[in-house]
Order: C-alpha cells, then sequence, then structure tokens
C-alpha cells in the first residue's frame, strides 16, 4: 500500500475510534488542545508582527536610506508561512474555515454526527498529507541556507509539519467540543 492509503486508512480509524470511543480521550485531548491552540495562536500573532516589522524595515531600507536590506524579504516571506500555518490550528479549532454549513443545518442528530465525522476524517487526512510531505521536504532541504538570513530553509518548511499537528490536534478537539461561532452567526 502507498503512503498516501496508509494516511488515509489511519485518519478513518482515528476517527471512529475518537467516535465510538472518544469519552475517555475527550478531557486529555481538550486540555492538550487549550495548551496547543493558545501556544499556535501566540506565535502566529508573534510571526505576523515579525512579518509586519521586517516589512516596513524592507521599505525604509529601500526608500528612506536607498541601501536595501538582505535579510528582510526572506524573514517576511518565512514568518508568513509561520503565521499561516499556525493560524490554520486556530482557524480549524474556532470553526472558521469555510465550510458546506448548509447541510450541517439541516441536518440533525445521527446524520450531523456522521456529517461531522466525514468533516475530521478529511481534515485528518489532508493534515496527515501535509505532515508528510512537508516533514520530507524540511528534511530534503536542510542543508541549503535562505538568502540573507544564512539559516537552513529546513526551518521554513518546518512550519508545514509543526503547522498539520497543531491543526490536527485542532480538529480531534473541534469533533469533541464544537465551537461554531461563524455558523451561528451567519445568515
Amino acid at each position: 500500500m502507498t503512503p498516501l492509503l496508509w494516511i488515509a486508512a489511519g485518519a478513518v480509524v482515528a476517527t471512529l475510534a475518537l467516535a465510538f470511543g472518544g469519552a475517555r480521550l475527550a478531557r486529555p485531548l481538550l486540555a492538550l488542545d487549550r495548551i496547543g491552540t493558545a501556544a499556535a495562536t501566540v506565535i502566529a500573532c508573534a510571526a505576523l508582527a515579525v512579518a509586519v516589522f521586517a516589512g516596513l524595515w524592507q521599505v525604509v531600507a529601500r526608500f528612506a536610506t536607498e541601501t536595501p536590506s538582505v535579510w528582510s524579504e526572506a524573514l517576511v516571506r518565512t514568518a508568513l508561512i509561520w503565521m499561516a500555518m499556525l493560524g490554520l490550528a486556530v482557524a480549524v479549532r474556532t470553526g472558521a474555515l469555510v465550510s458546506i454549513d448548509i447541510a450541517h443545518r439541516l441536518a440533525s442528530g445521527a446524520l450531523r454526527r456522521g456529517l461531522e465525522a466525514a468533516a475530521l476524517a478529511m481534515s485528518l487526512t489532508l493534515m496527515a498529507v501535509l505532515f508528510w510531505f512537508g516533514w520530507i521536504m524540511a528534511e530534503r532541504v536542510q542543508f541549503q541556507e535562505m538568502a540573507g538570513l544564512e539559516v537552513s530553509i529546513a526551518w521554513g518548511y518546518a512550519a508545514i509539519p509543526v503547522g498539520a499537528v497543531f491543526a490536527a490536534l485542532g480538529a480531534l478537539a473541534q469533533f469533541l467540543d464544537r465551537r461554531s461561532e461563524e455558523l451561528e452567526a451567519a445568515v
């Protein structure tokens, strides 16, 4: 079996295990999620702040001092990648991703729970694929350096598997303790 089939099968098994026996795992998983989502939020906000200030410095250095900065563009790019991947985890946990909410609103009982389980299985599959390929890419480029920053480019690619782990944790917690502020406020 190919790795992608193993990933999909693992996601389905994890979803079924959580759907039918998740009560024992709920409390520790939700506690871990609170810590993980808080950490992802703080780091994503810090990455955005770094990107803003590095971008501001890039503009000031280029136009005010006429000496372009060699490191700011690479730092902005890397910080935005980290912000996006960790922000994905926060969006998954809060239910803020684009969803097919009309089906969720019209369904009830077992059908609604089945839709949530199918969405969880697909989300876990996606996060596992992101983790798998992000890890491979980070390993592949670990000896290359980012121009201007002189650090391994693997630090940029590491955002993909790290964000996927946080997002998978958020998806599991969302399944156990649904937060749907966006759905409740939607028209």
